[in-house]
């Protein structure tokens, strides 16, 4: 309850905690006088006299005596003041600090002491304040006990509420009563600071009391949201009345002054739910035994809006109840010895069919009213049953001749100085008749049921006292201890009385085996069945549409636990069923309407198994898995509370999809979803067949069971529904089930038949309920043993159960029916066929708007899916529009380019030419050169002979002359000699002359050539590199496009 602000505030600088309460800080801003002014007004202030509950230990506290008017009078340490009218006040040892327009104060608020409690010391106090001024005088110590008082408060009013916890119920409420409010008054609000306190409204100028609420009244507290109009108000809701039929729920509304403060209110609310003040139990007791008397009254609506005390029989406590009534429970609970423990709430009423029923098997009700009966002696709860919930269906159905049912009802309360919650939990007994019975004699006493509370003091952080539950045994619990432990006396005892208990002590205990329980190791220990499965096994695989004749006789003998699942697939016929397993992995993504139940029946199954156990674990979520899904699968039938037995059993042996396939194969194929249909008019069939079949084979039994009133189906149903899957070991379920799945629905006969055989004699000398005891606690825990099943089912499978000695007893069923129908009345039977046409028509009604449901459903989603259609379509449209115009574009930007790529041909086919034309010029000069060169090259060569011809003349002529003959060496080479050019004739010179000319000439020439040549290397170097470009330029990216774009033109014209 407390809000988000309520610590942030109390840390503020003008308000702090000391030892978990406000306390004063004085403020730099005032005065030591002026705090001595107010204290001093504050000790002459008037309070009123104190409630009517601290009256009867007024003397033992020394009250004071009547003074004059208006003057202070003193008993002891205490001081009171009285105001002109007389009113004695409250004690004046308070201070008060002043925050905006709020004042907060501490003050002792006088408590009655207990008759146990000890006399306080000043060791019990707290630390005094003193105040640093020799004027002040010291504050005296304050006890732990204090409140906190406020001032500049405004009552807004109260308004009747239906959910006191509801915050927006309370934030409407304060909405309404901060606009519309024309009753607003200023208030003093004063809180305690522990849990046994009281609320009280003084009036601001006198302090004189104007309204108080018990703290254990107030149920809930909220403040106004930050944001809105209503951040500076706060409100309670309050329970008023002092019986469950006089209870009223109130909300009060107030506001503050300045919003800080309802941080701070909120946080002394807070402060007093949780701290129980030292003392308020005593830890001086001689014991911590606390005795409770705890009654149950059962009351039934007759219609005209007031509720009846439902009778009992007059020897028995066994409660007369009506079947389709609405009924109301009212517990009463009174402490009878030790020192009063105050119950400050009821967190809810529970109730489940049967006895020694687990706390989680408890199904809460709707809580009426709780609250102190008008004596203030004990406490009263009252709550509402529904008989048509589910949970309860059993004490809504009419009983047999001489049968009774059990019922637990509990009470969760909540106990001052105790940590957690005491749940007081009575069981009781009851008959149930038709909605038209009336009972003529009765008994209305209550019943009541005495309970043992041992608790253990405990002392916290906080220096507070707290006690924690020991132990809480009922006065029946005990007596049944008791006499468990003298019927387990034997001369085995020791001699001083001690009892040595057996080997079989859990099987004389009243607790019933826990489904799953029990262990099935996969360990073979007989070889040779493991060597003649495996044999049939590879024989079966070899042809699977016939099954070996050896099956049936090895399935007697038990499958191996390690083949188990393989074997129970191929008996029922799914090893390969892709099909069914696809369809699991679709049905479990479904939603299912009862998944609230189904996940409630997963808790009580097979508890007794690791796998099962854990709340939320992998066994717990594959069976609610697998139950969903067969409850989708299987609408007709919907879901069944025995299904989770049997699914369980295949989950223990194989994975979701396939057990889903074999579960499915048990309920169609084997015909057991048959006995959930039509009223379970097959399951009464089946009922019949085994009393007849017990009458022909056991007469005595069968005798002995309808002297009792005692019929098939209080002990059987769970035997054909569950295939006895829920209340035996794990070992014989397993073995049932090998048997089941090889012979079939008929082999149930067989087992219930020997079950009923081998304990015959236990049961003979058994009255009713012990008989529905045995077969609830003692039959399940005597086939714990492996060879006790082995024995049982080789009973089981030498039983004859014939299907023609069956057919005749169903023939037998249906004439009884008839007859029963014949000499029914015709009004009885009309009503009851009018009924199931209505309970048809019911149904059909719910398939109908099941199916309008998924046909809405599915038009929406077609709908929905037609939306999607089409927005793809404009998607798609507007693609294909932008494709278009991307498409024209680009043909357009493929003619331009085919354009360009034409005149980029023209263009280099002009320049090829060129170059072609050029390249056959320089040829044809290279050519020329060639013969010029080649013209030259003869002509010099014609030349240099004739020189070489006429200078061999030369010498001659010259080596002839006497002369001249100097000249010339005798190797025919010329002599230099110097001669004077005037001796040299004119032919010489003229030679000489011609010689040079023609080596100037040859000079030219061979210049001329060398020059040529150079010409013709530079025009082939030209001619390669125009040979280079053109095929580079052939093989360019922009030749290439031009290609593509030319062959997708031709492709496409």
């Amino acid at each position: 309850m407390e809000d988000s602000a309520s610590h942030s505030s109390v840390d503020s600088a003008d308000y702090v905690v000391v030892n978990g309460e406000p306390k004063l800080r004085l403020p730099g801003s005032e005065s030591i006088k002026d705090l001595e002014k107010k204290m001093t007004e504050m000790i002459n202030e008037s309070k009123e006299v104190q409630t009517s509950e601290d009256k009867d230990v007024e003397e033992e506290i020394s009250p004071t005596t009547t003074g004059p008017t208006g003057k202070s009078e003193s008993t002891g340490d205490e001081t009171y003041t009285k105001d002109e009218s007389g009113t004695k006040n409250i004690p004046v040892n308070e201070v008060r600090k002043d925050v905006g327009k709020s004042m907060f104060y501490s003050a002792d608020i006088r408590r009655p002491r207990s008759l146990t409690s000890p006399v306080k010391t000043p060791e019990d106090f707290g630390n005094p304040w003193e105040l640093q001024s020799d004027s002040v005088p010291t504050i005296p110590k304050l006890p732990s006990d204090q409140c906190t008082f406020f001032n500049g408060v405004t009552y807004l009013g109260c308004a009747m509420v239906n959910a006191p916890r509801s915050e927006l119920e309370i934030a409407r409420i304060m909405q309404i009563l901060n606009e519309q409010s024309q009753m607003s008054i200023p208030v003093t609000l004063s809180i305690p600071n522990y849990s046994q306190g009281i609320v009280r409204l003084l009036e601001p100028n006198t302090n004189n009391e104007i309204s108080y609420y018990r703290i254990n009244r107030i149920l809930f507290c909220a403040r106004g949201g930050q944001d809105s109009k209503e951040r500076q108000c706060f409100a309670y809701t309050c329970s008023h009345g002092d019986s469950p039929q006089s209870v009223i729920l109130q909300c009060h509304v107030f506001r503050c002054d300045i919003a800080d403060a309802v941080g701070k209110i909120l946080y002394c609310f807070a402060t007093s739910f949780k701290k129980v003040p030292r003392g308020s139990i005593s830890s001086s007791l001689e014991n911590n035994v606390f005795q409770f008397e705890v009654s149950l009254e059962l009351k039934e609506d007759e219609g005209k809006g007031s509720y009846v005390t439902c009778p009992k029989d007059r020897n028995s406590a066994v409660f007369k109840l009506r079947a389709n009534l609405e009924k109301s429970v009212v517990i009463t609970v009174q402490q009878v010895s030790n020192t009063d423990l105050r119950i400050e709430r009821c967190f809810g009423v529970l109730l489940c069919p049967g006895r020694n029923v687990k706390h989680s098997d408890m199904h809460l009700i709707d809580m009426v009213s709780m609250g102190m009966s008008t004596d203030g002696r004990s406490y009263v709860i009252s709550g509402d049953w529904n008989p048509n919930d589910q949970n309860f269906t059993v004490l809504n159905v009419e009983t047999p001749r001489d049968t009774k049912v059990f019922f637990t009802v509990a009470a969760d309360l909540v106990i001052d100085g105790i940590q957690e919650p005491v749940r007081f939990q009575v069981e009781a007994r009851a008959k149930i008749f038709p909605m038209t019975e009336r009972f003529w004699v009765f008994n209305k006493k209550p019943h009541k049921e005495t309970f043992s509370l041992t608790l253990e003091e405990v002392d916290t952080d906080q220096g507070t006292t707290t006690f924690k539950v020991v132990n809480l045994e009922s006065q029946t619990e005990i007596d049944r201890k008791k006499q468990q432990l003298r019927l387990n006396l034997t001369p085995s005892q020791s001699a001083d009385g001690a009892v040595t208990p057996g080997d079989d002590d859990s099987d004389n205990s009243d607790d019933p085996l826990p489904s799953g329980s029990g262990t099935v190791s996969k360990e073979v220990t007989d070889e040779e069945l493991l060597e003649q499965w495996d044999q049939t096994l590879k024989k079966w695989y070899q042809n699977m549409a016939q099954r070996p004749k050896s099956v049936q006789q090895l399935s007697r003998r038990g499958i191996p636990e390690a083949l188990r699942g393989e074997v129970w697939q191929l008996l029922s016929g799914c090893h390969d069923n892709s099909e069914m397993m696809e369809a699991y992995r679709i049905l479990i993504t479904k939603e299912y309407a009862n998944e609230g139940v189904i996940q409630r029946d997963i808790y009580r199954t097979f508890p007794g198994h690791d796998y099962f156990k854990d709340s939320g674990g992998m066994g717990q979520e594959s069976l609610f898995k697998l139950s969903k899904a067969y409850s989708i699968y299987d609408e007709e039938v919907g879901y069944i509370q025995g299904i989770t037995f049997i699914g369980a059993a295949l989950l223990l042996h194989m994975p979701e999809e396939q057990a889903f396939s074999v579960m499915v194969k048990v309920m169609f194929e084997y015909g057991l979803r048959d006995m959930f249909r039509h009223d379970f008019e097959h399951l009464h069939l089946k009922f019949f067949q085994l009393e007849r079949l017990m009458q022909d084979m056991m007469p005595d039994l069968y005798s002995h069971f309808m002297d009792l009133g005692l019929e098939a189906h209080m002990y059987a149903s769970q035997w054909f529904l569950t295939l006895f899957t829920a209340k035996f070991p794990l070992f014989m379920v397993y073995h049932i089930l090998d048997i089941y799945l090889t012979e079939g629905s008929n082999i149930i006969f067989n087992v219930a038949l020997a079950l009923l055989k081998s304990n015959r004699k236990d049961l003979l000398p058994l009255d009713f309920e012990g008989v529905l005891k045995y077969f609830r606690v003692q039959l399940p825990k005597k086939h714990r043993t492996e060879n006790s099943v082995k024995e049982l089912l080789h009973i089981a499978t030498g039983l004859k159960v014939s299907a023609r000695k069956l057919k005749k007893y169903e023939k037998e069923y249906i004439a009884v029916k008839q007859a029963q129908l014949q000499d029914e009345d015709p009004l009885e039977r009309y009503e009851r066929e009018n009924k199931r046409l209505m309970d048809t028509n019911m149904r059909l009604d719910q398939e109908n708007d099941d199916l309008a449901t998924e046909l809405v459903s599915s038009k929406i989603s077609l709908r929905s899916d037609l939306d999607i259609a089409e927005d793809k379509v404009d998607i798609m449209s507007k693609e294909l529009s932008v494709t278009k115009k991307s498409l024209t574009e680009v043909t357009e930007e493929k003619a331009r380019l085919e354009n360009e790529a034409g005149k980029l041909k023209e263009m280099c086919r002009r320049e090829l030419e060129k170059a072609e034309q050029t390249t056959r010029r320089n040829d044809a000069i290279i050519a020329e050169y060639k013969t010029i060169c080649t013209q030259l090259s003869e002509r010099l060569e014609k030349q240099a002979v004739n020189y070489k011809e006429e200078l061999a003349k030369i010498k001659n002529q010259i080596q002839k002359c006497d002369a001249c003959s100097q000249l010339v060496s005798g190797s025919g080479e010329f002599k230099c000699i110097n001669l004077p050019e005037a001796d040299l004739s004119p032919e010489i010179m003229e030679m000489k002359r011609n010689i040079r000319e023609l080596e100037l000439e040859l000079a030219q020439t061979k210049l001329a050539l060398v020059e040529s040549e150079c010409k013709v290397q530079d025009l082939t170097h030209n001619l390669g590199s125009v040979t280079s470009e053109l095929n580079e330029s052939k093989n360019t990216w922009f030749h290439k496009t031009l290609n593509s774009i030319k062959d997708a033109t031709s492709k496409k014209d």
